[in-house]
């Protein structure tokens, strides 16, 4: 019998895209929000209308997680189960 290659992607990549997504969407509003000051919102205190939240946020979640979606992208091990020596000798 033969056996089929194992198909495992972790969770971590998944979860790196997802904060990769979520800080280039914030990262975003923050970038408008410097160049629209109506955009936001009238009873946000003067002190957070200073420090821009949004976008070091957004630029924060950009990064951490473009670094799990590289550091746990899948690699050709991962989905066939094999390492490149292992199949090298076939």
């Amino acid at each position: 019998m033969s056996e089929k290659p194992q198909h495992t992607i972790t969770i971590w990549f998944f979860v790196g895209a997802l904060f990769t997504v979520y800080g280039i969407l914030i990262f975003g509003c923050g970038i408008y929000a410097l160049f629209v000051p109506e955009f936001v919102p009238p009873h946000v205190h003067d002190a957070s209308k200073e420090l821009h939240p949004d976008f070091w946020w957004g630029a924060f979640l950009f990064l951490f997680g473009l670094f799990f979606t590289i550091r746990f992208w899948p690699r050709k091990e991962q989905l066939t189960g094999r390492s490149e020596s292992e199949s090298e000798g076939e």
